[in-house]
């Protein structure tokens, strides 16, 4: 799927953070495009700007359920499930069954299309690690029947259908398992640490850091991230693969660094820390290195500047001025605004 050849997409979890930034670069580099999200946690705000694009559709499907008839695609990226803790364990259920049999149907059209499927993976694989870094080989140390294993053990799963379909059908499968990224378009109450701190700090509020702080975490920003699932996804590998900032931060410091960016007063104050949660957290990126050349390029401080500029302007707060210019994101709309209203074919239908 190089962007010398213009592929048919699907981009299962289009509508969020991640699923929404990787249609802009799919599109920028000139393929057909279908998104289709459930909108439980993906935003259609997130692809507002690309509404009018030829080259681009969204359904609202809920991968739970048989996908729609008549798919032909060449490539799948499977982003669909909540990812952060407080969305994933709200309906836990439904979470095992996005991550087992979302995977099943989109592997399945994989095998009836002849695409390759990308299958996002996460670090939450290797649970609460007794290794550290975390390699590809470790094999985790995840709760089967704790308050994260909905997300946790249906990731695992997902990861075995996604070999076995490669053994049983020879069904092309690229695994990449994704550590902390963040960046514009995270959602205000999602709950995971970098949008909490910013949000808070914005508001005036208390920062809430659970435990003493010191639990580690690493933290890539999005568009390093789409860079690395762009290149596995051309890879000759199937992975797995470990997609991540190897520079790792405690808690404590990311809240300092948020009071400080944002200028804010507000305090940091202490809550027990939850059931299960991880106190190291650091991928070994050697095989990205090594089979993808790729490691990230932004920096903590410019990627939570960049950050706290898209949540001042989302709270309606005074902005200021932005350290980068979002040039897919900018390019993509522009395009988009100049698309003929008239075309009706999906990027993906059937022909």
């Amino acid at each position: 799927m190089t962007t010398s050849t213009r592929k048919r997409v699907l981009v299962a979890g289009g509508a969020g953070f991640l699923g929404s930034h990787l249609c802009d670069r799919l599109l920028s580099e000139g393929h057909r495009v279908l998104a289709i999200d459930d909108l439980s946690t993906g935003r259609r705000e997130n692809l507002e700007h690309l509404r009018l694009h030829a080259r681009f559709a969204f359904r609202e499907h809920d991968v739970t359920r048989p996908l729609p008839a008549g798919l032909d695609v060449d490539g799948i990226f499977n982003l669909a499930c909540p990812a952060s803790p407080p969305h994933y364990q709200r309906e836990p259920v439904q979470t095992t069954l996005t991550c087992v049999l979302g995977a099943h149907h989109l592997l399945e059209l994989a095998r009836q299309c002849g695409a390759r499927l990308l299958q996002t993976s996460t670090s939450e694989v290797y649970g609460d690690p007794a290794v550290h870094p975390q390699v590809e080989d470790y094999r985790g140390n995840v709760s089967p029947t704790g308050p994260r294993a909905c997300y946790d053990e249906g990731k695992r799963c997902a990861e075995t259908l996604c070999f076995a379909y490669l053994r049983q059908h020879q069904t092309p499968v690229r695994v990449v398992r994704i550590f902390n990224t963040y960046g514009p378009r995270m959602q205000p109450d999602d709950g995971r640490v970098v949008s909490n701190f910013i949000v808070q700090a914005l508001r005036g509020e208390d920062l809430t850091v659970y435990g003493n702080g010191e639990q580690t975490r690493s933290f890539c920003y999005v568009d390093d991230l789409i860079e690395g699932l762009r290149r596995m996804m051309d890879a000759d590998a199937e992975g797995p693969v470990n997609l991540g900032n190897p520079q790792e931060h405690t808690v404590a410091e990311l809240a300092e660094r948020v009071l400080a960016l944002t200028g804010s007063r507000s305090r940091i104050v202490r809550r027990p820390l939850p059931a299960d949660d991880p106190k190291r957290r650091k991928p070994d990126i050697g095989q990205a290195r090594r089979l993808l050349g790729w490691q990230p390029s932004v920096s903590l401080e410019d990627g939570l500047r960049e950050t706290i500029a898209w949540f001042r302007e989302r709270l309606g707060l005074p902005p200021e001025r932005s350290i980068f210019l979002p040039a897919v994101a900018v390019a993509v709309a522009a395009e988009a605004a100049t698309a003929t209203a008239t075309a009706t074919e999906g990027p993906c239908e059937s022909r």
